[in-house]
């Protein structure tokens, strides 16, 4: 039992919060469940529960991928949103280079405990930048699912304030509660919070909390895995860069792998062998895989309103096209020769590091 699980456990009974023991109870169970004492955890589980239900030696409730963890209570159920992860690396599709990156830090993490008696700590800082819709979110998703852990996403809507400190107050209660339980938390558009000092848009209140950041980032000690992600690498803080583990780059979908997320997401519809890919590919220039995603989602939703019998190549196309319109002109004129200009960007950044 870790010091801050048996901490929750005498102040929920304290406070009488019996909602709350409830919930600690379950994290000691799953932390004695990742450690291999399954019977432990199962005596635990049915004191805190009043049932026989049986953990799983991964710690991972039956029918769910998360270790028992209770929503955020207070004001931090205003800054944090749970999230339960569905998909998987498995579930992406990814150059072989990213997937074996994402794959090294899911290892780490699952061994952190035989690392950190060697002295070593396991990868729990990253930094992923690319255009949007390229998977950055869905790799959070995809590391929570993976490693059975919660996903945090921090709402960043609500971190920030007219009042002078209270963000950076507001900041200190999220890192508390990433180094209090083992999650994974999510800081989506970052760039918001990592704009550059001394930039364009620099003023002193977001200045202090972005150093709040630095600072809370550096001394981060708990087992948590900790994502940053932006669709604006240029606008980034340089100092940002040093304090990540790893840093990702995300570049547009090839066009092999457009077709990948087209074929898995029509997966069991009929007619999906007489698609015509010819004529498909080209059409999916310049989208985003959550785009494409969309499209096929569009043609399967057509064929069932219009009580079709299957689906075909003009129904997809007229999907795809539909979201070639819809989509953000930069993203399919500009940002596909963007992603170079970024990795130079963090190369220079590096550089002046």
């Amino acid at each position: 039992m870790v010091a801050r699980q048996l901490i929750d456990l005498f102040r929920s009974h304290v406070e009488g919060n019996d909602e709350r023991f409830r919930t600690a109870m379950l994290q000691v169970a799953a932390n004695e469940a990742r450690k291999g004492h399954v019977k432990v955890a199962q005596e635990i589980q049915k004191l805190a529960t009043g049932s026989p239900k049986i953990i799983r030696p991964a710690a991972l409730q039956q029918g769910s991928n998360s270790v028992p963890f209770g929503r955020p209570d207070g004001e931090l159920s205003g800054l944090l949103e749970m999230v339960d992860p569905l998909v998987g690396l498995q579930h992406m599709v990814l150059p072989d280079d990213l997937r074996q990156r994402l794959e090294r830090v899911v290892r780490e993490q699952k061994h952190f405990s035989r690392l950190r008696e060697h002295g070593l700590q396991p990868r729990r800082r990253l930094l992923l930048l690319g255009p949007p819709g390229c998977g950055k979110t869905m790799t959070a998703h995809a590391m929570a699912h993976d490693l059975g852990l919660p996903l945090f996403v921090v709402r960043l809507d609500a971190l920030f304030t007219k009042f002078l400190g209270e963000t950076a107050s507001k900041l200190r209660l999220v890192f508390d509660a990433i180094e209090q339980q083992r999650a994974v938390f999510l800081f989506d558009e970052f760039d918001s919070l990592g704009l550059s000092r001394g930039g364009q848009y620099d003023v002193a209140e977001m200045r202090r909390v972005l150093n709040s950041f630095l600072v809370f980032l550096e001394q981060l000690k708990g087992h948590s895995l900790v994502i940053a992600a932006s669709n604006h690498p240029e606008s980034l803080d340089s100092a940002l860069f040093r304090r990540f583990d790893d840093v990702l780059t995300y570049e547009p979908p090839s066009p092999d792998a457009l077709a990948e997320v087209l074929k898995r997401r029509l997966a069991g519809q009929p007619g999906i062998e007489d698609l015509d890919w010819t004529q498909i590919l080209p059409a999916t220039e310049g989208l985003s895989l959550a785009e494409s995603c969309r499209a096929a989602d569009d043609t399967v939703k057509e064929r069932l309103i219009e009580d079709l019998p299957n689906v075909t190549t003009t129904l997809l196309l007229r999907s795809l096209m539909e979201r070639r319109a819809s989509a953000p002109s930069s993203f399919i004129k500009k940002d596909l020769n963007k992603t170079p200009k970024s990795k130079k960007t963090v190369a220079k950044v590096r550089k002046r590091q």
